[in-house]
């Protein structure tokens, strides 16, 4: 029984002794314990937002027809150089030209028509003047003249109606040309095509909608990324800001441009809302293509020869130390400076940051003060603290 109250003894005197121990390394700042450390520089800082996006023309033609027929010829393919009305392709015009000669016969029946409905009425409007002449002598009856008014009210509504139907034939017979011109496919820009959706031989139908034969970009040398921007990041975002963007063709080229348009209409995916940004960067080498994809930095703020310390020192903490304070909307924060040996708290108020660094506006740090980022174990073992571990008897 001795024997094992006096074991119960030691092991509760051992727990004692390494609580006593480690409140004694906390209580006296930190001793035991090695830090490593960086110092503090000046140098420069950018805030800024990351976000992908794609690469496209400013501006792209979709090229389609109007008119329904089998393609006949292609006289451009993929990165063929365009100019505003150039020939494309060509729709086989054979059933539209046929058309176009209907509607002009048409057009010259109705001409046809028009005259002869002129002839009849001069010859109404004779007759009624004789039959006004006879009545005025009393030899002919009412009945006669009042026929002879009727018919050359006839004529002259037989004339209107023919002309009518020759403004209705010169009407059709223009928009049978407008068909034949639109089997002819042009240009409506200068640019450059990027994509062909059509074949010789193959047949288009535009009874539905128009379909797209081929897509132009105005100006390859003017492109424009559209990046998509969590909605926690769009409030820094505004038109005039630097850009610098990479891609996987060219990973060691830092492309540059600036934001032109933030639009509002958000897009939710999953839940999480985004805005899009677009971009403008000139393009003079032809580079950058459609399509390709951006990593973007949006610039937020720059500056230039700031006092700057390592992020991981702000949120270095010590045991038992607090962390982070608001104070009048200016952000006060704490970091751990090696004064000698010993460590030392100083609460500082920061600036801008770019995750890496960050800048301190206030708190009397100074170039080159070494800042604790990390504490490290003196040694794996257990503390030496000159008294020896406790022996259970047997």
């Amino acid at each position: 029984m001795k024997k094992n109250y006096l074991r119960t003894a030691l092991g509760l005197l051992a727990v004692v002794l390494a609580a006593a121990v480690t409140y004694a390394l906390l209580r006296d700042g930190g001793k035991g314990l090695k830090y490593r450390t960086e110092k503090a520089t000046a140098g420069d800082i950018r805030a800024t937002v990351m976000a992908t996006g794609k690469i496209d023309a400013v501006t792209t033609v979709i090229v389609g027809a109007q008119t329904s027929g089998m393609i006949k010829a292609i006289h451009v393919d993929y990165n063929s150089p365009v100019k505003r009305g150039q020939v494309l392709a060509q729709i086989d015009p054979a059933t539209f030209a046929a058309r176009v000669e209907q509607a002009r016969a048409n057009l010259m029946l109705a001409r046809a028509n028009l005259e002869k409905a002129e002839a009849t009425l001069q010859d109404a409007q004779r007759t009624r003047n004789r039959y006004e002449t006879l009545f005025a002598r009393n030899l002919v009856a009412r009945s006669d003249l009042d026929t002879a008014l009727t018919s050359m009210e006839t004529a002259q509504a037989q004339v209107s109606a023919s002309r009518a139907q020759v403004e209705q034939a010169r009407a059709n017979l223009k928009q049978t040309e407008i068909d034949l011109a639109y089997t002819t496919i042009r240009s409506p820009v200068d640019g450059m095509v990027i994509s062909r959706n059509v074949d010789i031989g193959q047949t288009v139908a535009a009874s539905f909608q128009t379909p797209t034969l081929f897509n132009i970009a105005q100006d390859l040398t003017k492109m424009q990324v559209k990046t998509s921007v969590d909605e926690a990041d769009i409030g820094r975002i505004r038109e005039g800001q630097p850009v610098e963007f990479t891609v996987d063709a060219f990973p060691e080229m830092v492309f540059r441009g600036d934001v032109s348009e933030v639009r509002n209409a958000p897009t939710t995916v999953s839940n999480v809302v985004t805005y899009e940004v677009i971009v403008r960067v000139d393009n003079p080498e032809m580079k950058l293509k459609p399509g390709m994809t951006a990593n973007v930095s949006i610039i937020i703020d720059h500056r230039q020869g700031v006092l700057r310390v390592p992020s991981a020192a702000l949120r270095f903490r010590m045991p038992s130390q607090g962390g982070k304070r608001e104070q009048g909307g200016t952000k006060e924060m704490q970091l751990w400076v090696l004064a000698g040996e010993k460590p030392r708290r100083l609460s500082v108020r920061t600036g801008i940051t770019d995750g890496s660094y960050t800048e301190i506006t206030d708190g009397g740090l100074r170039v080159g003060q070494e800042v604790i980022v990390e504490a490290l174990e003196a040694n794996k073992k257990q503390p030496n603290t000159g008294a020896q571990p406790p022996r259970f008897l047997r």
